[in-house]
């Protein structure tokens, strides 16, 4: 593990830069999140990470280098650190450098801050983490409900045993297991607390069994963040945050899931790309895509009636899910009803 040669000043003020930033970017946060923040370090989750070169290569930076100072603002400031690239961790990665796509990576601190907002953790809550990652975001949960009350999974060895060994470096001792993520934990459930830092298409019924009649969900699916409330009857319903979110996909025993389909450029159409970038849009024309239907057509109709609707705003939908599917719905102003269940 690389020894980290900062003074207690400079890390209070890292931690401070992060969690001021973090404030500005977030609505209202209350102040134990803001506090996790304050407290608890990010540095020893991610000692290296990658950097893209503007040839695509990815090239790890570690803590140890020269510019100290200069990496130390990297780490405390509100972006995504990839950690992982074709499954090459940063720390085995050669210093020439890493081709491929990012496979893992510490999520973007003010998007953790919004969704552990939404997890409203308090202390002694039996807290299911799902994808594991650096450790940092398990970090948070500790200071929040107490190590002992966290459980925490993830896909690989490499990844488990490294998060377990820092998180008791800075005094955090989790439960941190290899585990199929699709699957939860069933050995320590009831969970008041299940949040999963890996996108979903649906809501894996282990997890919305393992979840406690009133206890929170809090999830990406879609490419937006689900906030449900577990039911006595045993769905699980709510709403989306407001922000958009692109996490990794679960990766399961399962296997993985179909390729996405590709657009065609030859192919006249009235629906710009930059609009195709679009966070609200792309959340609409997710929940139309199914099926084998004709790929460019159903987005050019999602993209019609998206503008026909005024943009509705994620926000604004409800989510319920349950042991028979889940369903999506949103109700215009004019008493338009849409409903899509997958």
């Amino acid at each position: 593990m690389t020894t980290v040669r900062y003074s207690d000043g400079q890390l209070l003020r890292a931690r401070v830069a992060l969690a001021s930033e973090i404030d500005s970017r977030s609505a209202a946060l209350p102040s134990r999140v803001v506090e996790a923040f304050l407290n608890v370090d990010r540095h020893p989750f991610v000692p290296v990470f990658y950097r893209e070169d503007p040839n695509g290569l990815h090239r790890p930076w570690w803590a140890g280098e020269p510019a100290d100072e200069g990496w130390l603002r990297e780490v405390y400031t509100d972006q995504v650190l990839v950690t992982e690239v074709d499954e090459v961790h940063a720390e085995a990665a050669s210093p020439n450098g890493q081709r491929g796509v990012p496979t893992s990576s510490s999520t973007l601190p003010s998007l953790m801050a919004d969704m552990l907002d939404a997890l409203d953790v308090r202390l002694g809550d039996r807290v299911l983490e799902v994808g594991t990652g650096t450790g940092y975001n398990a970090a948070l949960l500790c200071h929040l409900a107490g190590g002992a009350q966290v459980t925490t999974i993830d896909r690989t060895e490499q990844l488990v045993a490294t998060a377990r060994a820092r998180l008791c470096a800075v005094g955090f001792e989790p439960t941190v297991l290899r585990a199929d993520g699709a699957d939860g934990h069933p050995a320590g459930a009831p969970y008041d607390r299940i949040i999963a830092t890996c996108g979903i298409q649906r809501l894996p019924r282990a997890w919305l069994d393992q979840c406690a009649p009133g206890g929170l969900i809090v999830v990406p699916i879609r490419g937006a963040v689900a906030r449900l409330t577990k039911l006595s009857d045993g769905r699980a319903v709510g709403r989306f945050l407001h922000r958009p979110a692109a996490f990794m996909p679960l990766r399961s025993g399962a296997g993985p899931g179909p390729e996405a389909p590709e657009w065609e450029r030859e192919r006249p159409t009235g629906i710009s790309f930059p609009a195709l970038d679009d966070p609200g849009f792309s959340f609409w024309a997710g929940l139309h895509l199914g099926g084998s239907r004709d790929f460019q057509e159903t987005v050019e109709a999602a993209h019609r009636s998206w503008l026909d609707q005024n943009r509705p705003r994620r926000e604004w939908f409800t989510i319920e899910a349950g042991p028979d599917g889940h369903e999506v719905s949103y109700a215009a102003p004019d008493g338009t009803s849409f409903r899509w269940v997958f």
